[in-house]
């Protein structure tokens, strides 16, 4: 913590030089780092405006069984609270409360406002400032002022979740759910239940309902990779007990993010030889009465879409145990109590859960105006993956979409501090992104390059990706060289 912090002291102030949308945990990570390396020499004041009653984001705010990280928390631990705990994989709740924890450790709990709704944003170019107009408590008419704003928002519609095209599904009698909107008194004892999606959300799902429910079916129209990871790091255990905690867990944390990148690259140029390790690894923990082909055979190369991590291979445990199974085809219809598959199958479901992806969106539903203009901020490119085309003194965090999400969200932290640093000594009290002329035909990209289909369908709602300045992420360690001493000129203007 900066003993010499003089940021916000009273939930009274409205006027900072920095606000941060969002106490998730690119929130939280933005903020330690505008606490703690802000431009001297009084570093920058700044608060978080939260919309929930809660900080933790996605962690607070899912309530479905066994939700969890799906990538190893010592790399999406935040690396200035490094995760030491024995557990790999993290539940939801645990996670929440190792974000407080990080919060409190660092100071910024007292920075944070809660039931703060942000509705607008509006800059003006005479007097550089964001000014926006916030729901307090429930009650719209609130000003505050920035002249930095940071969004930690995430990448989802926290209000309204994913339609799901599903032919007759209004016509089943029995209980629908989405895993963003799970009821708390949801009663799936003895029940049987299909969970409809084969990403993250249904490999996490399906052991955990199995534990409780008289059978569950994962209906996938086409399969994902899923792989087992270890729930105990041994390695990680000798290097705290030989290590100080502080050095232990960035040592653990290089090692797992070497590990994991080596394993992309891996994937990269050697996808067949990925796909048989990984088909041998299913055919020996799959039970003998369900084949690899086709429930584990996707169309795509290994790490072109996230690969789902299985905590000590709980996944294919439920499996093996008969109470659990998993189904390839397409649904024909729905009717009052059935799934008639093309197939000519059937299930008769008591639940359908629905785990098809969520609704992108970046920004948290903001409205944005530039002098008095209304913007659509996702309508241009992405520099250097964290601003956005014609929008001034604007940055959103973003994280790796193959990786641990708090890796994109750290170099995120260090370019924004650089260029505030940048600006405060040059001077300057704006900066904008301006497509230069060799930019003005680059050809769009996705921004997240991932061909998962609620993501391609969803690409509208997300900024482009480019070349140069202007191209998506897609190394940690070359994005955070760049993010520290690259090119901090090109493709920005300063004023």
């Amino acid at each position: 913590m900066n003993s010499d912090y003089v940021g916000d002291k009273s939930s009274l102030d409205t006027s900072f030089d920095v606000l941060i949308i969002g106490a998730g945990i690119s929130g939280i990570n933005l903020a330690y780092h505008i606490h703690t390396k802000a431009p001297e020499p009084a570093p920058s004041s700044y608060a978080i405006l939260e919309s929930r009653s809660n900080l933790g984001g996605t962690w607070d705010f899912f309530k479905y069984p066994g939700l969890r990280s799906d990538s190893d928390m010592f790399t999406f631990g935040l690396p200035w609270y490094p995760w030491r705990k024995n557990k790999t994989i993290a539940s939801g709740g645990e996670i929440r409360s190792y974000l407080e924890a990080a919060a409190v450790h660092a100071g910024i709990d007292r920075n944070i406002k809660y039931q703060h709704r942000v509705l607008s944003a509006r800059w003006s170019s005479q007097n550089a400032r964001w000014v926006l107009d916030v729901e307090v408590n429930g009650v719209p008419g609130h000003i505050y002022e920035a002249r930095f704003l940071i969004l930690g928002t995430g990448y989802y519609d926290y209000d309204e979740p994913l339609a799901t095209q599903i032919p007759g599904l209004d016509n089943f009698a029995g209980t629908i759910v989405h895993p963003q909107f799970w009821p708390e008194d949801l009663d799936y004892v003895d029940k049987d239940v299909v969970i409809i999606g084969s990403g993250a959300t249904a490999v996490t799902l399906l052991p955990n309902l199995t534990e409780k429910a008289h059978h569950t079916t994962m209906l996938q129209r086409s399969p994902t990779y899923i792989s087992p990871l270890p729930l105990v790091d041994k390695l990680a255990q000798v290097e705290r007990a030989m290590l100080p905690a502080r050095l232990a867990g960035r040592v653990t944390r290089l090692r797992r993010v070497i590990r994991f990148f080596g394993f992309y690259w891996f994937c990269k140029f050697f996808p067949n030889t990925a796909k048989r390790l990984l088909h041998d690894l299913c055919t020996k923990l799959l039970p003998s009465d369900i084949p690899v082909d086709p429930h584990f055979t996707p169309r795509y190369d290994p790490m072109d879409q996230r690969l789902c991590a299985s905590p000590d291979g709980d996944f294919f445990a439920s499996l093996r145990s008969g109470k659990a199974s998993i189904v390839t085809d397409t649904i024909k219809r729905v009717t009052e109590d059935e799934i008639i598959l093309d197939s000519g199958a059937k299930l008769q479901p008591d639940i359908i859960v629905t785990a098809t992806g969520l609704k992108l969106r970046i920004g948290g539903g903001i409205q944005f105006f530039v002098d008095g203009e209304p913007v659509n901020i996702v309508d241009g490119f992405a520099w250097k993956g964290f601003m956005l085309q014609n929008v001034p003194n604007l940055a959103f965090v973003a994280g790796y979409y193959n990786a641990a999400w708090t890796l994109g969200a750290e170099v995120t932290g260090v370019a924004v501090v650089r260029l505030l640093r940048q600006m405060k000594s040059r001077g300057f009290s704006c900066v904008v992104p301006r497509l230069g002329r060799s930019d003005q035909n680059m050809e769009p990209q996705s921004f997240f390059k991932i061909s998962s289909t609620y993501v391609k369908d969803a690409i509208k709602y997300t900024p482009k990706g480019g070349t140069g300045q202007w191209a998506h992420r897609w190394n940690y360690f070359f994005d955070l060289a760049k993010a520290s001493w690259g090119d901090h000129k090109s493709g920005l203007e300063y004023f």
